[in-house]
């Protein structure tokens, strides 16, 4: 007697009308390079590897596959491997960037459909709308979505949305324009303030994609000690993929395979979704009591309060983001995740934006940041989190930019 292989179930993503997986391939770590190689530059494991997982996928009903044309040698790849792994059901998306001239974006989306082998993009996302300024190229007479509306009507693009490392205000603006069907945005446990935008998503019937759950989440991989206790008895990952999908407006979640094996434990999450009111409020009691205790509940409920704009901020350092990810570090000890993130913020990086604490007592004076923290009932304690931080990750140095 044989047992059939569980799939994964779908949801309306919605008013795409698409029924998607609740799990969706993402393609930035399974590629060869975050450089789009030539083909002899791919090893044939590398490649293979691929494949296996287009075939597990494809037999767990994981049929939506996710990437994008600056995820290096992704789509290079995906295209090889979707001729000798075809799946009648597939939904594949694809993500551009906007650009000030629509011939340079309408170009990219050239090579990306030329690289991937296909004459037809379900899902088309403007990749990045961090800023109103990409709003604005994206939706101006002449912009991006013109572009995309001929390629619409020619066929070769079924629905358009976009995705974002935005803050909310900006992710509700572009939500609040009505043109696009689906939003790709990261929301998870360790990061809730992209709620309005859901909600607003909700409002215009768009489909919502959550996306990097597990990295962006934490570093789930590699979860610390802390983390895997306090998750007992689930494993973080499985307890993430539930805390996200049990949220009413998120329609699927990105998982991140590198290879066949980390699918298994977001299949433990989708089998289990009906039990979620069950499973998660104990866990997110115990995540919350851990936090209290080891920074504080005046802290923990008042820490934002009297923050400057990183712009506004001397050596526009973006104390919002550091002192989250200190208390990331201290309450749960998430070091790998915070490490991460620390060495990509730079002012000049609207992925990341705003700088780490590296330029405290060196250019940037505590004199000034006390001045600047004037609102805040916190200010000597921040001086001392700052440094904290600046001593145990500044030496760093800023790693890979990554636009997932």
């Amino acid at each position: 007697m044989t047992t059939s292989t569980p799939t994964v179930p779908c949801r309306r993503f919605g008013r795409t009308g698409l029924n998607v997986p609740l799990l969706s391939l993402g393609g930035m770590r399974f590629q060869q390079s975050w450089s789009d190689l030539d083909w002899e530059q791919i090893p044939d494991d590398n490649q293979a590897n691929v494949e296996a997982l287009l075939r597990r996928t494809r037999d767990l009903g994981m049929h939506h596959i996710e990437t994008a044309r600056h995820y290096g040698s992704s789509e290079r790849q995906l295209g090889r491997a979707f001729a000798v792994t075809p799946d009648p059901r597939r939904i594949l998306q694809t993500k551009v960037p906007p650009r000030k001239d629509a011939r340079q974006f309408e170009a990219e989306l050239e090579e990306s459909m030329a690289l991937l082998g296909c004459r037809r993009i379900d899902l088309l996302a403007i990749h990045g709308i961090n800023l109103p300024e990409h709003m604005e190229q994206a939706t101006r007479p002449g912009g991006c979505l013109e572009v995309v509306r001929r390629w619409q009507r020619e066929g070769h693009v079924g629905h358009v949305g976009f995705s974002t490392h935005g803050p909310a205000d900006v992710i509700v603006a572009a939500i609040e324009t009505d043109a696009f069907d689906y939003v790709n945005l990261h929301w998870y446990y360790i990061r809730q303030d992209n709620l309005p935008a859901i909600a607003a998503a909700r409002r215009h019937d768009m489909g919502v994609f959550i996306i990097s759950p597990t990295d962006k989440g934490g570093h789930l991989h590699s979860p610390s000690a802390c983390l895997l206790e306090l998750c007992a008895p689930l494993h973080p990952i499985v307890f993430n993929d539930l805390f996200c999908l049990a949220q009413p407006g998120v329609h699927t979640i990105s998982v991140g395979a590198a290879h066949p094996g980390d699918l298994e434990l977001h299949m433990q999450a989708a089998a289990q979704l009906e039990d979620a009111p069950r499973l998660l409020p104990p866990i997110l009691q115990r995540l919350e009591r851990e936090k209290q205790k080891r920074l504080g509940d005046e802290w923990v409920h008042s820490w934002r309060q009297g923050l400057p704009h990183w712009k506004d901020t001397p050596g526009q350092m973006n104390l919002a983001a550091l002192l989250w990810l200190y208390n990331l570090w201290a309450g749960w000890d998430l070091d790998s995740y915070v490490q991460a993130r620390y060495g990509l913020m730079r002012s000049d990086n609207h992925w990341f934006p705003g700088c780490n604490a590296n330029a405290l007592d060196e250019s940037v004076s505590p004199e000034s940041l006390r001045h600047a923290l004037r609102r805040s009932p916190w200010t000597e304690r921040i001086l001392i989190i700052l440094r904290q931080l600046k001593a145990r990750f500044g030496q760093t140095g800023v790693q890979r930019l990554s636009s997932a």
